[in-house]
């Protein structure tokens, strides 16, 4: 059974969950404790309010059943995710999540989203927001971020942009440690701070050497970014039976051109990779409930040939059609 919910439903029962117990856990003042509902699954979200326009997240769940959230278009903070353990999956906008991906987004306004979690995957993350305005007033001293990075994750009225950077060693031990803090009271709080700003740091570090990409995204005019995203909604509708990239772009009216250099600006994959990546998602989807054969679920997602969907599916969930059937979890290289 798979639980459909709106994100703004989901909030609500999470505030009316009664709070989980913890031997030997004090909260600080800046903290709170709130359990997750029943009928999603076993866990806590551990929120801390570290600074004006900061909050730091600590997640743990184990889930009851699948889970589906929708989220509609919203205004955005800035963002940052790393999950320790688990995936989350999405059928548009977001790649799966996860594993050696991460989640850094800029502030202005987020498209609409569909969020999936598995049934009895555990999942623990860390998620940072932070207000554009706190961002601003560091970039407004440094030239170097003052022009392109700046534009870049401070959209205001405009969509964000998103990317998914690969989570280093490094990355991966500072959250560890922001896990486990080793101090109590104000001392906690600063320590929490240094270590989001210490984070936040190794992801401007990292897209601000990547000054093509950034160059390319900042030369999108708004109504371009739209555009881009419509033809994703697109394709994420019309995937069975999808348009050419002419009809595509006619549709949403824009170029050839602009389309596929949008795409990946902004996706970071063609459209043509996009579509494979619904397509085997659809593919896992069938797997799972086991009720058709390999070769039957590569015909009905688009695979002629059987060994090439084979080796499409095991880069990219890590493991055989086959052993997906058999109930085998996706291996994102933990």
């Amino acid at each position: 059974m798979t639980l459909i919910i709106n994100q703004s439903d989901l909030d609500e029962l999470g505030q009316q969950a009664p709070e989980p117990e913890f031997q030997n856990v004090v909260l600080d003042g800046f903290e709170e404790l709130e359990g997750v509902p029943e009928i999603v699954g076993r866990g806590y979200n551990r929120s801390m309010y570290l600074l004006p326009g900061m909050w730091l997240c600590f997640f743990d769940c184990e889930y009851h059943q699948d889970l589906i959230v929708k989220t509609p278009a919203h205004d955005h903070a800035i963002q940052m995710t790393i999950l320790l353990s688990g995936f989350l999956y999405f059928d548009d906008v977001h790649p799966t999540m996860g594993g050696t991906r991460s989640y850094f987004s800029g502030s202005g306004i987020s498209p609409a989203v569909i969020g999936k979690n598995a049934r009895g995957e555990h999942v623990t993350s860390i998620n940072v927001e932070i207000e554009a305005q706190l961002l601003d007033s560091f970039f407004l001293e440094d030239e170097q971020y003052s022009t392109d990075v700046q534009k870049l994750l401070l959209k205001e009225e405009d969509w964000k942009f998103s990317f998914y950077p690969t989570v280093t060693p490094a990355m991966r031990s500072l959250v560890q440690q922001m896990w486990n803090p080793p101090y109590r009271g104000a001392a906690k709080r600063m320590y929490l701070q240094a270590k989001v700003f210490e984070l936040l740091a190794m992801y401007l570090d990292l897209i601000s050497a990547d000054r093509e990409q950034i160059h390319n995204s900042t030369k999108l005019r708004p109504d371009t970014i739209a555009r881009i995203h419509h033809a994703k909604e697109i394709l994420t509708i019309q995937f069975e039976n999808p348009p050419s990239l002419l009809e595509l772009a006619q549709q949403v009216g824009v170029s050839n051109r602009t389309l596929q250099r949008g795409f990946q600006a902004i996706f970071k994959t063609t459209v043509v990779g996009y579509l494979t990546q619904l397509r085997l998602e659809k593919a896992q989807r069938l797997l799972r409930q086991g009720n058709c054969k390999v070769a039957d679920v590569a015909n009905l997602v688009g695979y002629g040939h059987l060994g090439n969907f084979a080796a499409a599916f095991k880069r990219q969930f890590g493991i055989t059609p086959s052993q997906c059937l058999a109930g085998k979890k996706a291996d994102f290289g933990l």
